[in-house]
């Protein structure tokens, strides 16, 4: 069932986006980059795809099985994945051109967003980019709009509580200013549902 709701079913409605996020962020042949909270592991299998050297980071021993099936090389030890808290990085300072991450905010308590973000920027080189993909804050009031506030509310308990407490409270850019991370460039995709944000650590 995991790899149904991902690979065939959460995987092709995100296609676009995965492949929008290296262009957007002029991600060069050659650079490092994490992808955090990185789910079925897409977003590197397109990095990868574009001689990007692409890692991805998940709590989730079934993401990371999945995810290690479908994109990683034949050989254990050159694993792209990282079983690992977000919120703790197993990385020294410094490590990636780039951090990035999709859909992995909206659904968490603001706290655990910032420390997840923190991290992110820390593991970033200096003049080195964080890109984050989520909702847009407002939901645009369409058609698209009622279906994702409809799954949202459908996945019920504390993510739904968090998804309401994300848009109420200013979404990503709300996380950012709190950190003092300015973002240098935003674009919104796939019917306004979606806003990519990148910026760059000082």
């Amino acid at each position: 069932m995991l790899e149904i709701n991902y690979s065939t079913v959460i995987d092709p409605f995100l296609r676009n986006i995965r492949s929008f996020i290296p262009d957007f962020g002029g991600i060069k042949p050659g650079e490092r980059v994490l992808d955090v909270c990185s789910g079925s592991g897409a977003q590197v299998g397109e990095y990868r795809k574009r001689g990007i050297l692409g890692f991805g980071l998940d709590l989730s021993p079934d993401m990371l099985s999945l995810s290690r099936r479908l994109y990683d090389p034949a050989l254990p030890s050159d694993s792209y994945f990282t079983e690992a808290d977000a919120r703790h990085l197993p990385f020294a300072d410094a490590s990636f051109d780039y951090t990035s991450t999709t859909l992995a905010l909206h659904d968490k308590p603001a706290q655990t967003c910032l420390e997840i973000l923190a991290e992110m920027k820390r593991v970033v080189k200096p003049e080195g980019y964080i890109l984050i993909a989520d909702y847009t804050r407002p939901l645009p009031a369409s058609f698209p709009g009622w279906i994702i506030r409809t799954i949202e509310r459908l996945a019920g308990g504390e993510h739904y509580r968090n998804f309401r407490h994300y848009l109420k409270h200013g979404g990503v850019p709300a996380l950012f200013e709190e950190l003092g991370i300015k973002p240098e460039g935003t674009q919104t995709t796939s019917y306004g549902l979606i806003t990519v944000t990148k910026a760059k650590v000082s």
